[in-house]
């Protein structure tokens, strides 16, 4: 039985995302075709790999068991190409935290760092599994302790954060807002809070004791049920580019300011060329960018840049910018 490789990958990539339309994204291909390819696998194995159903997409039995062969089918294909023409594999990015557009970052620096190939984690658990499982090279987004060990992790990003309102609500119309005066108002979570920790631990930090969840079906969905009720609110990095919903307003945060964290994560030792590349040139745009300013008498973040890590390596950036500077009207 010979095996047609893009068949393999396009089974690979749908199994990592449980998503078809977002696995035929990452590949460059159309929805239409990424089926047809897994059909033709399915097919050719003479057994299902996918169930498919009302919920979602999930692995079958026999496509759990053809998952680990199937990548390890691919690491050869692509050592075997590299090593006639001497080009090396994209790398393997997984982000997490998609309501919060993580990929908006990677776009600013993937010029300059080479050939990426961008997959989607459920949390950052999951995408701890994959790293250290080897399925994946270096992931992107919010790192939040404990890490456990094998694991290197360096600030890329300090976004801050703006409050999404309904536009009935009765703080909509001021030009800012204090994270205290959120206290009486219902925070809107895309999904259980005790998973999501950055907004946990805000609302444990300013006292705001309503706290109601969504199912995450999406930034669209998600942002209507917060225009829909004037009691809601919900943050959001300040430069996510948000959808036409009626009825609804990104106000300011300040004194503090909360900052959303982003950060590359990678196993230690890993020695991807590529890697070093994206380290490279995320230093250089935070740079340019002044991504990496903080200010402790103005800011606030769960937990402050460490200088030293938590329980997995921290490796941070070489020029973050002195708790003196200014954010410069970010």
């Amino acid at each position: 039985m010979d095996l047609d490789v893009a068949q393999v990958r396009a089974f690979v990539r749908a199994a990592e995302e449980l998503h078809f339309g977002r696995a035929a994204e990452t590949l460059g291909i159309s929805q239409q075709a990424l089926s047809k390819r897994i059909a033709r696998l399915e097919s050719l194995l003479r057994a299902p790999l996918f169930l498919r159903d009302g919920r979602g997409v999930s692995l079958t039995g026999a496509g759990r068991r053809f998952l680990g062969p199937a990548r390890r089918t691919l690491e050869a294909a692509d050592a075997a190409v590299a090593s006639v023409t001497g080009k090396e594999r994209p790398l393997r990015v997984d982000v997490w935290g998609h309501l919060y557009a993580p990929t908006r970052t990677l776009v600013q620096v993937a010029g300059r760092s080479g050939e990426l190939a961008l997959g989607h984690g459920r949390d950052l658990a999951s995408v701890t599994g994959a790293l250290l499982a080897g399925d994946v090279d270096v992931a992107f987004g919010r790192v939040h302790p404990p890490l456990g060990a094998g694991l290197t992790h360096r600030l890329v990003r300090l976004e801050p954060v703006d409050a999404v309102l309904s536009a009935d609500h009765p703080l909509a119309a001021e030009p800012a807002l204090r994270p205290e005066q959120l206290r009486e108002s219902v925070l809107w979570a895309p999904g259980a809070l005790d998973r999501l920790d950055f907004l946990h631990r805000f609302a444990d930090r300013f006292g705001v004791r309503d706290r109601a969840a969504s199912v995450n079906l999406g930034l669209a969905h998600f942002l209507a049920g917060i225009a829909e009720d004037p009691h809601r609110f919900s943050l959001l990095p300040a430069d996510v580019p948000l959808p036409e919903t009626p009825g609804l307003r990104a106000v300011p945060l300040v004194d503090p300011t909360p900052l959303y964290a982003w950060s590359l994560l990678w196993r230690t030792g890993d020695e991807h060329p590529g890697l070093s590349r994206l380290t490279a040139a995320c230093a250089a745009e935070a740079r340019r960018s002044r991504w990496l300013e903080y200010d402790p008498a103005r800011d606030w973040l769960p937990e402050p840049p460490p200088p030293g890590g938590s329980r997995g390596k921290t490796d941070d950036l070489p020029h973050r910018h002195a708790e003196a500077l200014g954010r410069g009207g970010a």
